[in-house]
């Protein structure tokens, strides 16, 4: 792959983008079908995933979480929201209440039982996260039509290299369904930490410690 490759920061400006990329991404993923069915024979679990995505771009903004994607041209190619150790200040609570409203517009756009269900996700994989402070892999997506021109690689390589230079934190943790990827993670030096279950929907939580 081209070394002209380098995962940037979106902007605010990129968020058509990013829900494209990240509806078909993940559509046959576990964790998807789960909370929104088939979003690639079913209009509304597409409308649904959609709908997630933007949520999730708008969180990431309004958080001050990272998100960076690589790009060919115009075209978005990969992207991640990873969660950064923070200090508690009052202009993250204030933001953080203003989260309110953005889950007021997600459950009025999809429906009580797909926040419940991502609720449930997140209280599982949470509670298996590990205690030392770290960045949290919210999401990553590659676009499917580029598979395995190493965009994945490229954006764990830089999630990790950004942590080792992040004195506040102890390493990366992320939570997959898909148990093939817990092989394609552990080339990169995660472990499988624990295994929980959201409902039905087994979860493998997996963490790279920095010694």
């Amino acid at each position: 792959m081209s070394h002209a490759y380098e995962p940037v920061r979106l902007a605010e400006a990129d968020k058509r983008s990013f829900v494209s990329l990240i509806s078909r991404a993940f559509a046959g993923d576990p964790l998807f079908l789960h909370v929104f069915g088939d979003s690639e024979r079913d209009g509304i679990a597409a409308s649904r995933v959609k709908t997630f995505a933007s949520f999730m771009f708008d969180k990431s903004f309004l958080l001050e979480e990272e998100i960076r994607g690589v790009f060919e041209n115009d075209r978005l190619l990969g992207a991640y929201i990873v969660e950064k150790p923070r200090t508690p200040s009052l202009r993250l609570r204030v933001r953080e209440c203003s989260l309110v409203r953005l889950l007021i517009r997600l459950w009025r756009q999809t429906s009580g039982r797909t926040v419940i269900r991502l609720n449930g996700y997140m209280k599982a994989t949470r509670d298996a996260a590990p205690p030392w402070p770290h960045h949290y892999l919210i999401m990553i997506g590659v676009d499917p039509e580029t598979q395995g021109r190493g965009i994945g690689r490229l954006l764990l390589d830089h999630l990790l290299k950004s942590t080792h230079e992040d004195r506040r934190s102890r390493g990366v943790a992320l939570d997959t369904e898909n148990v093939r990827n817990v092989a394609f993670y552990q080339k990169f030096g995660f472990v499988l930490g624990s295994e929980t279950k959201s409902g039905d929907l087994r979860v493998f939580c997996m963490h790279y410690y920095i010694k």
